[in-house]
């Protein structure tokens, strides 16, 4: 009988490895919830080709983009993928933002979470050439249009329109809020003149920021980004004042971009790409993307991440009731 016992403790141990052991047999897919070149396409493919690059899977991945419905199109593209291990999605906090915000058909718990990756940052930008050099000047100028001011957002009632009616809050102003498809495709809007500015990530406006086609205002953040080499306007990140300094009292904006299966999908698929995605923050190219980016790298998942995803819920129903926008959920 002891025996018997040793022998099916030993299976179950063998089987146990086996499971933890699991590993893709044939190409993945990761669907970026926002159109090319945007911050989460780059998030992505910044991973993908790190994955790539080491090696540290055996099997092809592409990169497919469904940013359609700010994004729901790929959040229901993976909730019809119930159980399919090789469609991984990438988006930010709009995960749970949208259920509460728009009558979309799913909610965030129809997913399964690998991990918070990093935190992205936001900055004020105005066009390169616009005559206001301080937040200050550029706040007068917003108010003097009474509401006439177009201020460009990825996605519609996203993070970028939340972020715009803080601001519209705090200062007193009010901006008649564009939305576009990704934080690339505003930057181009605004390089063009056709709004009057924007909150993009740091990378999103990286190029025009070079360029000189547009340039930052202030940060929202507490502290300034760390130093580093002059990018445009003969300034670096660091240079850029905390919209705190400058006068608007915004002290932390942040916003997590976020890696998902579908459900329904087995733990050990689950953890094999949370260990996948730890694996991916330990190579070169994850450096250089946060050090290009600017943005702040973290590894949350589990129950810390569940934290965060309820916090942010909270303050994202506050919002949400305070313009109007809460579908009940």
């Amino acid at each position: 009988m002891l025996k018997t016992r040793i022998a099916a403790a030993a299976a179950a141990a063998l089987l146990s490895q086996a499971a933890l052991a699991w590993e893709p047999t044939k190409p993945i897919e990761f669907v970026a919830t926002a159109g090319p070149g945007g911050g989460t396409d780059i998030f992505a493919r910044t991973v993908q080709s790190a994955i790539q690059k080491h090696k540290l899977v055996s099997v092809p991945i592409v990169v497919v983009n469904k940013s359609g419905g700010s994004g729901a199109e790929g959040w229901q593209y993976i909730k019809s993928s119930t159980g399919d291990a090789y469609k991984v999605v990438f988006g930010t906090s709009n995960t749970w933002q949208q259920p509460i915000l728009s009558n979309v058909p799913y909610n965030y718990t129809d997913f399964t979470p690998i991990a918070a990756m990093v935190q992205d940052e936001f900055l004020l930008w105005v066009k390169g050439d616009a005559p206001y050099k301080s937040v200050k000047e550029y706040l007068a100028a917003v108010k003097a249009k009474n509401g006439d001011w177009n201020m460009g957002g990825a996605l519609s009632k996203d993070t970028d329109e939340m972020l715009t009616h803080m601001i519209e809050k705090t200062a007193g102003v009010k901006f008649t809020f564009v939305p576009f498809k990704s934080g690339s495709e505003t930057a181009v809007q605004l390089a063009g003149g056709h709004i009057g500015s924007h909150t993009n990530n740091p990378s999103e406006s990286l190029g025009q920021w070079k360029a000189g086609t547009q340039r930052p205002l202030c940060l929202f953040n507490s502290k300034r980004l760390p130093p580093g080499p002059k990018i445009g306007t003969n300034q670096s990140w660091h240079d850029i004042p905390t919209c705190e300094e400058a006068g608007l009292d915004i002290p932390l904006y942040q916003q997590p971009r976020t890696v998902w299966l579908p459900s329904g999908v087995k733990p050990e698929e689950r953890d094999f790409y949370v260990n996948l995605m730890k694996k991916v923050q330990a190579t070169p190219e994850w450096k250089e993307y946060i050090e290009r980016t600017q943005q702040t790298s973290v590894f949350e998942a589990g129950a810390v991440l569940d934290k965060l995803i309820k916090a942010d819920i909270e303050r994202t129903r506050k919002i949400g009731a305070e313009q109007g926008w809460l579908t009940g959920r």
